[in-house]
């Protein structure tokens, strides 16, 4: 099946992951634009040219997977700085149906974010004025929202009578004028699957909060939705980065008139319960939106099912990767990861099929859970490992790993397991804030910033990763040396790395 594929933007999570899984595939021809027409970071993609392409692609493919964030704006983070008018969008929707009419019976699977309000202030990813008042602007709006809904504390009052004073209302405008040009255009896209102009609709919310713009936006398009009866054809859930990977699992299951069933098990009793950070919901809840959203369901026994879902949860308390030299006591009273491995390892003995979505930490792996799969030699007999950013980023890419790769290459499941070994718990969790703290201040560069020397910070980079695998892994993966790693900064900064590996099967 040739599938043509527009990312959300050019970073590895969106575009290498995704191509990674579909080449795990027996049956998966994924069709990429050129390179060229993608954007850089907040650079726009060139619209018109991927439109051109679009339109090629879908001459000989079996469907299109689009980003509209990034066909109308240029990409994700374009889609948060835009000055685009209400007639560019008329012309977007007109496009769409055109492209439609073209092609009546080419499924077209399509994904919109609900642009997200960070709580802290960075410019980084956001404009320039969010560098000194991004929290104010969130807390503005998440007090605002909360006095609507329900009542504000005094101390509340008086934190937003503060904000209220000081914030320039220049930023407060540009900011609500962009928000409002997307949250109309998220609406437009509910108007086009009535339409039957796209098949379906996915719609993940990036960082969410209970309150605030995010919150306000996330239920204009719930009400759309539920005036329309399109429950079934648009699904929303937190995530983003996750969205390509899902929507191919989708389409990967549509094409072959298939629902997998999945069966979860966890590391911890309250794992399903607790809300993990960066999200506004339960694991349990996020679970049953992803597996939906990919074209799956959800079964009672692992008898019935097609994929195992080792889910690895936090005892009580969740924190970032990087902290586990000092990680809270819950991850251990709360949480039973012998039995966890023991439990994984018998599903494996009895043939079946099992991909981990390592979750109890944000931003990278759990280095118990990797050195216990490893001693226990299962690590490399997964289907899947995912461990990066959010729950809801690994949980949608493990998803989408597990039904490509239950019947597909094992050669490149296995590289693909190494890769994200790799990456999201030798880099993510162990090497990342290592080298913020003793070789950036060296060269003067920052977390957000490598300045003019990307390249030598890729160099220890390489050098380091290499190193603590070859000191972590030491059970699995046998038949495959690890030759070289070469890493890059997509983003000329330290929050994520694609990787280049060199290996050699070994004989036998």
């Amino acid at each position: 099946m040739k599938v043509a594929y527009l990312p959300i933007d050019e970073r590895p999570c969106n575009l290498h992951y995704v191509q990674m899984i579909a080449r795990s595939g027996a049956e998966v021809q994924l069709i990429l634009p050129d390179s060229h027409l993608l954007g850089y970071k907040k650079k726009p993609a060139n619209t018109e040219g991927l439109w051109v392409w679009l339109n090629r692609a879908a001459e000989t493919a079996d469907a299109l997977i689009i980003s509209i964030d990034m066909l109308v704006y240029g990409g994700l983070l374009p889609s948060r700085l835009h000055y685009l008018t209400e007639e560019t969008a008329v012309t977007w929707l007109d496009r769409l149906r055109s492209l439609r009419q073209a092609y009546p019976k080419l499924p077209i699977y399509a994904s919109t974010l609900i642009m997200r309000t960070p709580k802290y202030s960075s410019s980084d990813e956001e404009p320039d004025y969010y560098e000194h008042w991004g929290r104010e602007l969130f807390l503005r709006s998440y007090l605002l929202d909360k006095q609507a809904r329900e009542s504000l504390s005094e101390e509340e009052t008086e934190q937003l009578q503060d904000i209220v004073s000081q914030l320039p209302q220049e930023y407060i405008e540009d900011y609500e004028t962009r928000r409002s040009f997307n949250s109309n255009l998220n609406v437009a896209m509910l108007e086009l699957v009535k339409e039957g102009v796209l098949t379906f609709l996915s719609i993940p919310q990036d960082d969410s909060a209970e309150y605030g713009y995010t919150a306000i936006d996330q239920q204009k398009v719930v009400e759309k939705r539920n005036l329309l009866r399109l429950q079934k054809k648009v699904h929303m859930y937190p995530g983003a980065d996750e969205v390509g990977a899902t929507l191919l699992a989708r389409v990967y299951n549509d094409l072959k008139g298939q629902t997998p069933k999945i069966y979860p098990f966890w590391s911890s009793t309250l794992g399903p319960q607790l809300i993990p950070m960066y999200e506004d919901r339960p694991y349990a809840e996020s679970l049953k939106a992803h597996v939906l959203a990919a074209g799956c369901q959800l079964v009672d026994t692992a008898k019935e099912a097609d994929l195992l879902l080792a889910y690895n949860s936090p005892g009580r308390v969740m924190q970032e990767s990087w902290d586990q030299k000092c990680k809270d006591i819950t991850y251990t009273t709360f949480r039973n990861l012998l039995a966890f491995v023991d439990q994984l390892k018998r599903y494996i003995q009895s043939g079946k099929k099992v991909i981990v979505a390592d979750a109890a930490f944000a931003n990278g792996g759990d280095r118990e859970l990797i050195t216990l799969l490893d001693e226990e030699q299962v690590l490399d007999q997964l289907i899947s490992y995912k461990g990066w950013n959010t729950n809801c980023n690994t949980l949608g890419t493990t998803i989408c790993q597990g039904v490509l790769g239950a019947d597909g290459k094992p050669d490149v499941v296995k590289e693909n397991l190494l890769y994200h070994l790799l990456d999201d718990y030798v880099y993510q969790a162990e090497i990342r804030m290592e080298m913020v703290a003793d070789f950036l201040p060296k060269l003067d560069l920052s977390y957000f910033d490598l300045k003019n020397q990307a390249e030598f910070v890729n160099r220890e980079r390489d050098t380091r990763m290499l190193k603590r695998f070859n000191e972590s892994i030491l059970h699995s993966f046998k038949e495959i040396q690890l030759l070289k790693i070469e890493s890059f900064a997509p983003w000329n900064r330290m929050f994520e790395c694609g990787l280049s590996l060199q290996i050699n099967w070994n004989e036998g």
